[in-house]
């Protein structure tokens, strides 16, 4: 009983603790989008006041450089988050790949 209900606590911790790397990926993802829209809008309307025309302001790297790099954040945190799992490689993906690979070889075995 004391076993079972220790096990029940640890477990609802590192749910909850799972909950909040999720809602924190989240929040940063929002973060990110207006953050990165408000930016651009910006450069966009002082390009253009620079006397750049709307298509040069917005194919300007300048425009989408801090996106580009604060993504690359956003990636390793979404991999953080989420990690390997979400790519395909989660803890069973080798017996799934090597299950798989059997059945494959005992398939072409069958062929001959």
């Amino acid at each position: 009983m004391i076993q079972e209900d220790f096990t029940q606590g640890q477990n609802y911790i590192r749910a909850k603790k799972r909950v909040k790397e999720i809602k924190g990926f989240y929040i940063h993802l929002i973060v990110y989008v207006l953050v990165n829209l408000f930016l651009s809008g910006i450069i966009v309307y002082g390009l253009m006041q620079s006397g750049d025309t709307f298509g040069e302001a917005i194919t300007n790297f300048g425009t989408y450089s801090t996106a580009f790099f604060w993504g690359i954040g956003m990636f390793f945190h979404w991999l953080g988050v989420f990690g390997f799992k979400s790519l395909g490689f989660g803890k069973d993906w080798e017996d799934r790949k090597i299950k798989e690979l059997m059945d494959k070889d005992e398939k072409r075995k069958k062929l001959q």
